[in-house]
């Protein structure tokens, strides 16, 4: 007996639902009709013999089964996705060409990493970058992204590290903001003062709670968990926060404050999979990606 073989459309239309929570907005992600959408579900179901969705007012609600199917369905979309990047990367000698998927996280992805991408680009036109932006490790061993720029070492003995170096994190204020509300000289004066923080810990968020004794979600007047939102508002003067230290000497406006009493470092790499050594196109940006973090750190 000839066992069927489940189409990856049918995954794919699947995992839209699943992300949407719709047929109509699986649809319009995927760029097909919602008649095909319902009819990838419906064959997907019957091919496994499973109930994947049931319906309710809000739309249509992932079965246990579907939850379990989830992150092999999203191993598979990462794997089309790779093929698809390491098939449009095959052109003539001597020619750097494809796209490269990269992970950083955002004041990475923002602050530090755009001319590193333009000067690639300018030596390799044909070169696509796609930047994907988040503080979760994405991972390069299911190739959700190609290179990843990391705040922790690699532990997979598969992927290639290059160490680039401890990033210093220090508090920071802008001028206008100690000229307002005076300059904190202890720890202990920081109670007086608009702290800028998390409002959801993290995995960062202990490491710095660990360098930094009493450090805690309630001093802070001002809480978000987006990295460059809390930049954002040092660089407003609207109180005094967390920032990586090469960044803030960039802005003559930035002042550090309590060096010596508030700080900690940032491991950082820059890692991808060992079967990419081969690739022109990982290669070239793999190598672009550590000169140009390694410069930030010494800058």
């Amino acid at each position: 007996m000839t066992k069927t073989i489940v189409g990856w459309e049918l995954y794919r239309s699947f995992l839209g639902v699943l992300t949407e929570g719709s047929l109509s907005g699986a649809a319009r992600a995927l760029g097909i009709t919602q008649p095909t959408v319902g009819r990838h579900v419906a064959a997907l179901e019957q091919q496994l013999g499973l109930v994947l969705f049931t319906r309710s007012q809000t739309g249509l609600l992932p079965t246990e089964a579907a939850l379990a199917l989830r992150p092999h369905a999203q191993a598979m979309e990462s794997t089309a996705a790779a093929l698809e990047r390491v098939a449009g990367s095959h052109g003539g000698p001597g020619v750097v060409k494809g796209v490269v998927r990269v992970s950083c996280s955002d004041v990475v992805g923002v602050e530090v990493l755009p001319p590193i991408i333009r000067e690639l680009r300018e030596a390799h036109p044909q070169l696509k970058i796609e930047l994907v932006l988040t503080d979760r490790i994405q991972d390069l061993l299911h190739r959700e992204a190609d290179i990843a720029v990391r705040m922790a070492e690699p532990k997979q003995a598969q992927l290639v590290a290059r160490r680039i170096g401890r990033i210093e994190v220090g508090l920071h204020a802008r001028r206008n903001y100690l000229e307002r509300h005076g300059t904190p000289r202890s720890q202990g004066d920081l109670a007086a003062h608009a702290l800028i923080g998390y409002d959801q810990p993290t995995p960062y968020i202990r490491q710095a709670e660990r360098a930094i004794p009493g450090l805690r979600r309630e001093l802070f007047a001002l809480r978000s968990d987006s990295n460059l939102a809390q930049l954002a508002l040092i660089r407003a003067g609207a109180g005094i926060g967390l920032c990586q230290v090469p960044l803030a000497r960039r802005d003559p406006q930035l002042v550090r404050l309590l060096p010596k009493r508030l700080s900690f470092p940032l491991e950082t790499w820059v890692t991808m999979h060992e079967d990419l050594r081969g690739s022109p196109r990982c290669r070239v940006t793999f190598d672009a990606l550590v000169a140009g973090m390694l410069t930030y750190l010494a800058g």
